[in-house]
């Protein structure tokens, strides 16, 4: 007998997937250069060269062993270390390395954090819109995902409803700034408010509440500085992939760090450990662990995103269309002029404009535009927005 959940799962495909696998078809049938996907998070930005030299003089001068052989569950010491001193460099936080648990990316440290802190009938909010992954993660442990809506007008935190959703069955509260997918990032200020809020409430139920901060877009904020969670809340734990910042989504490589201010921070750590052995995810890829440690604290070329979003943001409004200003990541959240996304998409596919309808980041009436893609995409896509504009009376 199979799970039923397992399989409902496997049955139902991503609706980000589907599109992208509808790009794919359609290029082979039109071309590459007709169609216009602009589904997947995929970074379009190569790595810095230093990735490729270092992992050549890895690959020659680390014994094959090695380089590739398992590291400890955790991760490699050495490697653990190079990511707590950077963070302590360039946070100025203190961090140690017996707090810090490699991962494969960002998904396996947010599957172990819930799977760490849960049990059943806990409550885990998530503020909408959100990755649609963390539904998945949270309903795995057992407990139970508490969708709180932000407000639309800026897409950061409403504080009231998040107020009342905080109940004496509240584990944790997961947020992710850069925001997937409006681009939102909480200021100093809201994250000042979020957590007193969070203070009040475990004094008020005299229990420790979790603030696990999703963080892969961490770097890719233009023209804004975000604040260092930790400085501001105590129990919160940073989930950190290398994915956006480096360009290697592929190779799934990322940490969870639990913050020493978190109370009985040791054995949080320790049920991250248990965690970890019980979902199979020990010892992130040894490769791309010594990579990490050689190249932590540089990025690919970041400001390609920034030019994608000016010319995306300033060609679409001066089209008609209505969307959020993204101050990071590399997401455009674009109000559709349906009630119903997917209608909008739908209709957008008539010109080879492929978007992906807000309804599984929780959110209804919006669509998300990914624009991590080539500059001369967001070019040649504009004067196929403009016909849809024009069909839709925007212009």
């Amino acid at each position: 007998m199979l799970s039923e959940r397992m399989l409902s799962l496997g049955l139902q495909s991503s609706v980000i997937r589907d599109i992208f696998e509808y790009g794919l078809k359609r290029k082979k049938e039109i071309g590459n250069n007709n169609v216009f996907d602009f589904s997947l998070g995929n970074p379009s930005v190569p790595p810095p060269k230093e990735v490729n030299q270092i992992l050549m003089h890895l690959i020659e001068t680390i014994p094959a062993e090695k380089l590739h052989g398992y590291t400890s569950g955790p991760g490699g010491q050495c490697v653990r270390s190079a990511v707590a001193d950077y963070i302590k460099n360039s946070f100025d936080f203190a961090a140690t390395s017996d707090l810090i648990y490699l991962t494969c990316g960002a998904a396996a440290g947010l599957a172990i954090s819930l799977n760490a802190l849960t049990t059943e009938q806990d409550e885990v909010i998530i503020l909408a819109p959100f990755f649609p992954e963390y539904r998945v993660f949270i309903e795995h442990t057992g407990a139970n995902p508490v969708i709180v809506q932000s407000k639309t007008d800026d897409f950061k935190p409403d504080f009231e409803l998040l107020a009342e959703a905080i109940t004496e069955k509240t584990k944790a509260v997961i947020i992710n700034s850069p925001n997937n997918p409006t681009g939102t990032c909480y200021t100093k200020e809201t994250i000042q408010e979020l957590a007193d809020l969070l203070n009040k409430k475990q004094a008020e139920f005299n229990q420790v509440i979790y603030l696990l901060s999703d963080g892969p877009y961490q770097e890719l904020v233009y023209d804004i500085e975000l604040p260092f969670i930790p400085d501001y809340y105590d129990n919160t734990i940073i989930i950190y992939s290398f994915s956006k910042s480096l360009s290697l989504a592929g190779e799934r490589i990322g940490y969870i760090f639990v913050s020493p201010k978190t109370k009985n921070a040791n054995k949080v750590f320790a049920s991250i450990c248990g965690a970890g052995r019980s979902l199979g995810y020990v010892c992130a890829p040894s490769l791309f662990q010594f990579l990490i440690k050689e190249c932590i604290g540089l990025t690919a070329d970041l400001s390609v995103y920034k030019k994608n979003r000016d010319l995306l943001y300033n060609g679409l409004i001066n089209l008609g269309f209505e969307a959020i200003y993204p101050d990071g990541a590399f997401y455009l959240f674009v109000k559709s002029p349906f009630k119903n996304a997917k209608k909008f998409c739908e209709k957008a596919k008539e010109y080879e404009l492929l978007l992906v309808p807000s309804d599984s980041f929780g959110t209804q009436g919006f669509v998300r535009i990914a624009y991590c893609v080539s500059t001369e995409q967001i070019i040649n896509s504009l004067p196929a927005f403009n016909k849809l504009a024009k069909e839709l009376n925007l212009l």
